[in-house]
C-alpha cells in the first residue's frame, strides 16, 4: 500500500502508525534500560566487578553517586522519547503543558532532532564492542563473567540510533507525506 491508505485515522485526525513501528519505537526505547540498571547498581554501590580503586574514583562519593542515577534517568528518559514519534502526544501536545498545550507538533520539530539524535547515538555507540577488546583494556574494570555482564548491558545501545532512525523515518513518512 502506498500514501495514507496504510494508515488508521486518529480521532483527532491524525494517522495512526502501523504496529510493526509501535514495535521498534518500544524496542528502541527498551535499548537504554539494561546500562541504566548497571548503572544505578553502581550508584547503590554494588562494585560489579570493578576494582577497589576504580570505584572510589568513579563511584565511592555522594556526587558520583548522584551522577549515576541522574544519567541513568536522563539517557531512559530521552530514550522514552522515541514513542512520542508512534504517540498522539508526539501530534498534539498534551493539554497539561503550560502555553502550548492543545497545539499540533510541526513535523520537523521532532523530526530535527530525533534524527540528530539518531545519528549521534550510532556513532556514539556504534564502536561499542570495541570497548571490550584488550584495545582499551583497563585492569581495574570488570573482568571475566563481570566483563561479560557489562558487554550484555551496554551492547544492545548498539540499536538505538538505528531504530530511532527508523522510527523517524517512519514518522517523518506518516506525518509529511
Amino acid at each position: 500500500m502506498t500514501g495514507t491508505a496504510q494508515y488508521a485515522v486518529r480521532s483527532h485526525g491524525g494517522l495512526q502508525p502501523q504496529a510493526w513501528v509501535v514495535g521498534v519505537a518500544h524496542v528502541a526505547a527498551l535499548t537504554a534500560l539494561p546500562s541504566c540498571i548497571w548503572r544505578l547498581f553502581l550508584a547503590a554501590g554494588f562494585s560489579m566487578g570493578y576494582q577497589p580503586e576504580w570505584m572510589a574514583a568513579n563511584a565511592g562519593d555522594a556526587a558520583d553517586k548522584i551522577y549515576l542515577v541522574a544519567l541513568s534517568l536522563l539517557t531512559e528518559g530521552l530514550a522514552l522519547l522515541t514513542l512520542g514519534l508512534v504517540r498522539p502526544w508526539g501530534e498534539i501536545v498534551p493539554s497539561w503543558i503550560p502555553l502550548i498545550g492543545g497545539c499540533r507538533v510541526r513535523p520537523m520539530a521532532a523530526v530535527v532532532p530525533a534524527s540528530l539524535g539518531a545519528v549521534a547515538l550510532t556513532l556514539l555507540w556504534g564502536l561499542n564492542p570495541l570497548m571490550y577488546t584488550d584495545l582499551f583494556h583497563d585492569p581495574l574494570e570488570p573482568q571475566g563473567g563481570w566483563q561479560i555482564l557489562m558487554a550484555t548491558a551496554y551492547l544492545p545501545l548498539i540499536f538505538w540510533g538505528p531504530l530511532l532512525g527508523l522510527v523517524t523515518w517512519a514518522y517523518y513518512r506518516r506525518r509529511c507525506t
